[in-house]
């Protein structure tokens, strides 16, 4: 093993991030915004296929400016897939609204469509209809959308994709992000691609793009002096990010290829152990930003061990998501399975994400591998 540190899924810069911080400079658009932020939201359109896009600070703050769009407020509910990071479902509390976790499907990981059915026949029958169902693309790979979007839709409840960890992943050659009705992407350091901290709004809805924009911007009124008639966040892109996300931009590809060779090598150096990997759906094509696996049940291995393992060699890995309806922030909050047994909670328990970032070196890889064998 080498003296350095290996992590998870560290940034990876291409070398063209430079020429347009450098820009940045040499125009003296350094903040708030500039041609950096205007470009960027232009190629992401592009790439992503979609009409219009608003560069943020974050994705946490892309997902709480939809709920805001959409009309949550006090007392409302939305529903918020289980397995995910917090920041998919902590702007809910920010609107005072009530989450509602759906679970996964053991086909994907990602919502089940069984539990997705459930939850509205709930909401239905309670009174307590959603303002809005937040999908999450887990782990670089899309929902069943063909499931789901058809559910929402005869509910008449409005989506929001959560796409932070898949940009460059697919479902049925289109691209993810484009799905809900509001897509968000991250751009948090361990993401595919960075701008060292970041998110992306994207939508068709021109006027949803316009509303976000405004309350991103501390909802100034245009006018010659500062005039505000409702509340506004701090949210924008500064054009130094905004510099770095075009040259990651540039190379996404390459680093969706190169981590699904990282996963592939996994798959088949570790094929005779006890372990499953996370399916995929076959009529997506995963970013694979991390390669997961799962422990079979009724081993004495687990993931804590593998993760203390490494960690004695200076390898990051790290446990899956813990479901949302488990944490102590969101116990008292509405859950809906998709058997007698939660999918979520199953890869939380058995699960593992080990090292998949884009600079991994086979020499590094072969050594992982190695401390997981001695494992097992």
């Amino acid at each position: 093993m080498t003296n350095d540190r290996i992590y998870l899924s560290p940034p990876h810069m291409s070398g063209n991030e430079m020429k347009y911080i450098q820009e940045a400079f040499e125009s003296n658009w350094i903040a708030p915004l500039g041609t950096n932020v205007d470009k960027f939201e232009e190629e992401i359109c592009e790439y992503v296929g979609v009409n219009h896009a608003l560069a943020l600070s974050s994705g946490t703050a892309g997902i709480h400016l939809a709920l805001k769009y959409f009309g949550v407020g006090p007392g409302d509910y939305v529903f918020c897939s289980d397995l995910t990071f917090a920041g998919s479902c902590n702007p809910i509390l920010y609107q005072y609204a009530n989450p509602v976790f759906i679970d996964s499907e053991p086909e994907t990981w990602n919502m089940s469509p069984i539990a997705l059915e459930k939850a509205f026949e709930w909401a239905v029958e309670e009174k307590k209809m959603p303002k809005a169902v937040i999908i999450v693309d887990l782990y670089g790979q899309s929902a069943d959308y063909d499931q789901l979007l058809p559910i929402c839709k005869k509910y008449g409840v409005p989506v929001i994709e959560d796409a932070a960890e898949a940009l460059g992943a697919t479902y049925k050659g289109k691209k993810c992000g484009s799905f809900g009705d509001i897509g968000i992407f991250s751009f948090n350091g361990n993401k595919i691609i960075t701008t060292s901290g970041g998110g992306m709004v994207v939508s068709n809805d021109e006027d949803a793009i316009k509303k976000m924009r405004f309350w991103a911007t501390q909802s100034r009124e245009n006018v010659n002096h500062y005039e505000h008639k409702e509340v506004g966040y701090n949210y924008r892109m500064s054009n130094v990010c905004a510099g770095i996300g075009r040259g990651q931009l540039e190379v996404l590809n390459s680093r969706v290829l190169k981590k699904k060779e990282i996963y592939l090598q996994y798959i088949n150096k570790l094929k005779r152990l006890p372990i499953k990997f996370m399916p995929i759906n076959e009529n997506g094509d995963p970013n694979y930003w991390l390669t997961v696996m799962t422990i079979n049940t009724g081993y004495s291995i687990l993931p804590s061990m593998i993760v203390a393992e490494l960690e004695k060699k200076n390898v990051e890995s790290r446990h899956t998501w813990k479901p949302m309806n488990m944490q102590e922030l969101y116990k008292n909050c509405s859950f809906f399975s998709h058997a007698h047994v939660s999918t979520s909670k199953w890869v939380f328990e058995q699960g593992i994400c080990l090292p998949s970032g884009s600079t991994l070196t086979n020499e590094e890889q072969s050594q992982i591998i190695k401390v997981i064998e001695y494992l097992f």
